[in-house]
């Protein structure tokens, strides 16, 4: 009794917040604006802990990938950003104003199963990218940790375990509850952008007055590289190494919701919000990778060295003294592990409006508490296999960072193009090819983040489709609505007999005889008040939707016509709704033919909405309504 009593405690808490959808099933899809709403500044420092806070190994990943030619690979980076994927989350905001992003505008273009299976291949390097931002972002923040001077060296090989600790503090902070996260986010960019003016401010103003290390870095590239063309070349080649800095597009578009105002005011605010962080941005990396490269032996970047993952912290101790490098580092790890908070909030954000939508979730997935759970397990597991080394997991990061940017000129052009703006589609498609680029020399110079995608998108994919296939038979309506004609034969019926009719034909032969066979097969007591109904399925990918019944007379007889998700779903959630508003049991009678073997009809069923409809709304009525007295009568001819 103890032990039932403590699994009913565990479980309420786990799922304390469950958002249960309104309506027979599913609920309403239509996005709320969220309860609290801020000026477009203050939601800005909220993508830009994400944005802002690669600051804390941009510099040193981009010296790792490109050397001495760091600066101008960060430069061409930077183009990108301003002339690529700035104007492509532009225009994302404008046609996505509920923060959807780009997933949503791709299933809009892409109807169907094509549409859904689209977005959950994509989900899973949107689950690449932001577990990654979590365990990368901690390992960071724990480089910053053990290199400090004050910090006892006997904790210098404990880098896996105080980032397991940090990504575990992250996850007990979501599970006790966290909701101040715009107030915190100000804080802490306001105080980490400022303490980053001062060091690199002083950083640049050392690389500009040491001639011998400017004129090394000069010496340097004139040696490796035989003309600018050359140093272009190579740096258009790196570039994808870089594609770290391009982080935190995403997280802007999703925290849409959070700009005070209506959609347009929404859109407007987003724009600047966009542009803003991407031009802070720019300034930040362009000046900390000259200042960087300049000043710190190309030994230190590497493992082991103590610029590796932490930079500017390494000049912030060196020049301005270990006291403020010390204060450098604690705004540095504070900015890190919110960036891994603000992570694991667009996760708890972005799942649960798509999945339980598609019926490919289970019903916990709405609950944040559990899914904080399995996404702490799954960056504890990748925090093992790479070790808690930055540069490692950095090839992860950077394929889920420009799958999900490509996805979006993809989506920005075929919407363009799709409403005849040819220019404007023409544009996006050559950003799109850079984004190609980009990903494909990723993927080909580290295998191993399209690995850990892939495994993503299986594991999304099975656990998806298994749940869409249990979740089948739930009512999957969210809402029933009767047109005049249709409540006029209803209330005008004695007993509600109908007949299941497949609309595919609509003879009048068809109708007299599926009539008689009623009438006679199964002895009704009256030849008056029978209704025929027919349901057709124009998107069975579709979960669950609204059904709305019209009535009409056709050969003589009175017809109840809808559309749904599915056939046998739509029929017993209509049967229930009727048996409610009449107070009288309803009688539905088949005159259905099962074909091909019954594997068959559970694939029809499951991807087309048909199968063998008698037995599926029978079973659907038996799980909706565990009452055989009060549950309607299926009747199979």
């Amino acid at each position: 009794m103890t032990g039932t009593l403590r699994e009913h405690t565990v479980r309420r808490w786990l799922l304390k917040g469950l958002k249960r959808p309104e309506g027979l099933a599913g609920g309403s899809h239509d996005e709320e604006p969220p309860e609290h709403q801020h000026s477009w500044w203050q939601v800005m420092c909220l993508t830009g802990v994400d944005y802002f806070s690669t600051l804390g190994y941009q510099p040193g990943i981009a010296a790792l990938a490109a050397g001495a030619l760091s600066p101008i690979a960060t430069l061409v980076l930077v183009a990108l950003t301003l002339f690529g994927a700035l104007p492509t989350y532009r225009a994302v905001a404008e046609q996505s104003p509920h923060g959807l992003g780009s997933l949503s505008m791709l299933e809009r273009l892409l109807p169907g199963w094509r549409g859904k299976l689209l977005v959950l291949f994509l989900l899973g390097f949107v689950a690449t990218a932001f577990i990654v931002t979590i365990t990368l972002s901690a390992a960071d923040a724990t480089a910053h940790i053990l290199h400090n001077p004050f910090v006892p060296h006997f904790l210098g090989d404990w880098q896996v375990p105080v980032t397991l600790a940090l990504i575990a503090a992250l996850g007990a902070v979501f599970l006790a509850g966290f909701s101040e996260a715009i107030s915190v986010a100000v804080v802490l960019v306001a105080v980490y952008l400022s303490l980053n003016v001062v060091v690199v401010g002083v950083a640049l103003q050392h690389a500009l007055t040491a001639p011998d290390k400017l004129v090394g870095w000069q010496n340097t590239l004139d040696t490796d590289y035989a003309s600018p063309m050359a140093m272009v070349a190579v740096a258009l080649y790196v570039m994808p190494k870089l594609a770290l800095g391009l982080s935190g597009f995403e997280t802007g578009v999703a925290v849409m919701p959070l700009v005070r105002g209506d959609v347009a005011e929404r859109v407007k605010g987003t724009r600047k919000l966009l542009t803003t962080a991407a031009l802070i941005m720019s300034v930040f990396l362009i000046a900390s990778s000259f200042a960087t490269t300049v000043l710190i032996p190309p030994a230190e970047f590497a493992e082991g060295g103590s610029a590796n993952g932490r930079a500017l912290a390494y000049l912030a101790h060196l020049y301005l003294g270990d006291w403020f490098g010390t204060a450098y580092d604690l705004s540095t790890i504070a900015i890190l592990w919110f960036a891994g908070a603000s992570a694991l909030a667009g996760l708890l954000n972005i799942v649960p409006r798509y999945l339980p939508r598609f019926g490919m979730a289970p019903d916990w997935v709405r609950a944040s508490r559990p899914m904080v759970l399995v996404f702490t397990a799954i960056a504890f597991l990748i925090t093992v296999v790479f070790g808690a080394e930055v540069e490692t997991q950095g090839g992860a990061y950077a394929t889920g960072v420009l799958a999900l940017i490509l996805s979006a000129a993809v989506a920005v052009a075929l919407s363009a193009w799709t409403r005849g703006r040819t220019r404007q589609a023409l544009f996006f498609g050559v950003v799109t090819l850079f984004f190609a680029y980009a990903t494909v020399a990723n993927i080909i110079e580290r295998p191993d983040g399209l690995v850990i995608a892939l495994l993503f998108v299986l594991a999304i994919v099975v656990v998806s489709l298994i749940s869409r296939a249990t979740r089948s038979t739930e009512l999957r309506v969210t809402s029933i609505s009767l047109d005049d004609a249709a409540r006029r034969f209803v209330n005008e019926m004695g007993e509600l007999y109908i007949v299941a009719n497949e609309p595919n034909g609509r003879e009048a032969k068809e109708y007299v005889d599926k009539a008689r066979e009623a009438w006679e097969l199964h002895r009704l007591r009256t030849r008056e008040g029978l209704l025929f109904l027919e349901v057709t399925v124009p998107d069975a990918s579709e979960f669950a939707g609204e059904l709305r019944v019209i009535g009409e007379e056709r050969h003589g007889f009175r017809v109840l016509r809808m559309q749904s998700t599915t056939v046998a779903n739509a029929i017993a959630a209509l049967l229930l709704h009727l048996r409610d508003q009449t107070g009288k049991t309803p009688h539905v009678y088949f005159h259905w033919a099962a074909e091909g073997n019954p594997i068959g009809a559970l694939l029809r069923y499951l991807v087309f909405g048909g199968g063998d409809i008698p037995p599926l709304t029978r079973e659907v009525l038996r799980q909706a309504e565990p009452d055989p007295a009060r549950r309607p009568i299926v009747h199979v001819g």
